[in-house]
């Protein structure tokens, strides 16, 4: 079993404290539900949140399936699925409308961290391999 699978994904943030990627993923994916609270009741806003709650999720979920994979194997394809989702998320979180500023932000914030996370799910499967 691969020694990254037993351990945690260990971040150092800018000001060199540890940072828990599995913890980062699930505030991320609760952040996204934030926004989606906040959505104006829209059916085109309905249908892409609902898809924008699955596939946030979904990183979470898949990163988490990916610390208690069986092989390498089953880790990387875990970590690939990690960051196919996080670019579906990408692309829901750009199709949201908005009216409101501050829910802009916050939408402009969540892209950031989800092609961050996107890029991170890279390094992992690179050093992986």
């Amino acid at each position: 079993m691969l020694k990254i699978q037993n351990s945690k994904q260990m971040m150092k943030t800018e000001n060199n404290t540890k940072y828990d990627l599995e913890e980062r993923i699930l505030d991320f994916a609760k952040e996204a539900r934030v926004l989606i609270k906040e959505l104006p009741k829209t059916t085109t806003n309905f249908e892409d949140a609902k898809q924008l709650t699955r596939s946030s999720g979904s990183i979470a979920a898949n990163y988490i399936e990916a610390n208690e994979a069986l092989s390498k194997k089953d880790f990387l394809m875990r970590i690939k699925i990690c960051r196919k989702e996080a670019k579906e998320t990408i692309l829901w979180l750009k199709l949201i409308g908005i009216d409101s500023n501050d829910l802009n932000k916050l939408r402009e914030k969540l892209i950031v961290e989800a092609t961050e996370l996107m890029k991170i799910m890279s390094a992992i499967m690179r050093k992986s391999e």
